[in-house]
């Protein structure tokens, strides 16, 4: 089919690209010139695992081509949206602004029967919104809604081979184009779901929010295993075996991070106020305080480790991304650790195998590295905040030679306590004896 992809960031430009590897022909379209050339090079602006692979493919195939023209999208079967909805600036709201002006500029363009398809996350009531534009002004064309579920560090993956599919629809016609995008997945078995409009905006931020809530929880029971001296791992061990729970996201740490989770609880809460029902959704302003809390748990433990006070006392932050497997510093746990060690007078050194150059942007007062090594030379605290593979695989004895005090924090509870304790460091979990 002949698609557009509105909007070339990061979800966008893994559709783009996933949408061509699956045979597709496929524009996309974005204001950012620079970001628009980077692409047509096959170099995204961000790390995504596998992305630059199928983005070559599909450029060389000629499936898959740029441009900053929206008139460039006119003749295609299919519009995705895929502008960022970033929180509202003073508000937990959702901006729609990016969102508005890719479907006004697009409406010009639509060709008789063309499909707009919205993937980004926006709050409920958003697409019955612009399908009473689109019948105002493009009646020859229609609207379907069409979350996306993408992992940062598998997002090639849950593109090519999604978990289910969900659409959004006023019409048979909008789901047999989207079975149509969709074959391949469809063929191989993916569930498919089709719903109204409202219910596909829900599906999203109703599972960003399921999660945070998950993480929040496990969190929590880290604080009172804290309180009694019992192991918060053992604890989701135990009830992780109940089929109505899984083990899943019941990993006790520093929390939730990134573009998503944070912004989307917000949102979800800023727009539950707005239709009068806040009080159903006043337990996500919990989750998300004791998301926020677990970093200052983390710093607490830093000065606690140093006797007190962290003054003019080196600290090897391992880690800068919210997540492992990507470059996004965006509410980043392990970033906001760094700094407030740094506002108590540490000499923080932070490292990351992707991060470095968008932390470095965000907060260059701090001092980075590339190198494991170099971080972790003379520090009298190691703290790991982001589970990167290289530091899970860390030996506690080559890099006791390394400190100059062997006192670590565990800020994802992804080592084993036992065997760090026995090479002579001061370890300490969340949760965890």
């Amino acid at each position: 089919m002949r698609i557009s992809v509105i909007g070339c960031g990061y979800l966008g430009a893994v559709h783009a690209s996933a949408m061509a590897e699956l045979g597709h022909e496929v524009i996309g379209i974005d204001v950012d010139e620079r970001k628009i050339a980077a692409l047509a090079a096959g170099r995204p602006s961000f790390f995504e695992p596998g992305l630059p692979e199928i983005l070559t493919s599909a450029t060389a195939s000629g499936r898959l081509r740029f441009s900053t023209d929206i008139a460039d999208a006119a003749g295609a079967d299919v519009h995705f949206l895929a502008v960022g909805t970033p929180q509202t600036l003073g508000s937990g709201a959702a901006d729609l602004t990016y969102v508005d002006a890719a479907f006004e500029s697009l409406l010009p363009h639509l060709a008789d029967g063309a499909l707009v398809v919205g993937k980004s996350t926006v709050p409920v009531g958003t697409a019955a919104r612009l399908a009473s534009r689109l019948q105002a002004d493009a009646p020859h064309a229609s609207l379907a809604w069409n979350p996306e579920f993408l992992r940062e560090g598998f997002a090639v993956k849950d593109t090519l081979e999604p978990d289910r599919l969900v659409y959004g629809v006023a019409d048979q016609h909008a789901a047999s184009v989207l079975d149509q995008v969709y074959r391949a997945a469809i063929e191989a078995g993916t569930p498919r779901i089709v719903t109204d409009y409202a219910t596909a905006e829900l599906v999203k931020v109703a599972a960003n929010s399921f999660l945070a809530t998950k993480i929040s929880f496990i969190n929590a029971m880290s604080e009172i295993a804290d309180a009694t001296g019992a192991d918060v791992t053992a604890l989701a061990d135990a009830i992780g075996h109940d089929a109505r729970i899984g083990r899943k996201f019941l990993n006790a740490g520093v929390g939730f991070g990134g573009g998503c989770l944070p912004k989307d609880i917000r949102a979800f809460t800023a727009r539950a106020e707005e239709l009068g029902r806040g009080d159903s959704l006043g337990f996500l302003k919990e989750v998300d305080a004791i998301n926020l809390r677990q970093r200052q748990r983390v710093v607490d433990l830093a000065v606690e480790a140093l006797g007190g006070s962290v003054f003019r006392k080196k600290i090897a932050v391992l880690g800068v991304t919210f997540k492992p497997d990507s470059d996004d510093v965006r509410d980043s746990p392990a970033l906001d650790v760094a700094v407030a060690l740094k506002g108590l007078g540490a000499d923080v050194i932070a490292t990351d195998p992707e991060g470095l150059e968008n932390a470095r942007l965000r907060h260059p007062q701090l001092e980075y590295t590339s190198s494991t090594h170099e971080a972790l030379r003379d520090a009298e605290l190691v703290v790991l905040v982001t589970e990167w593979r290289e530091y899970r695989a860390l030996d506690p004895e080559e890099a006791g030679r390394l400190v100059g005090g062997r006192r670590i924090i565990d800020g994802r509870n992804v080592l084993d306590p036992a065997a760090w304790r026995a090479a002579g460091w001061h370890y300490r979990g969340l949760g965890r004896p």
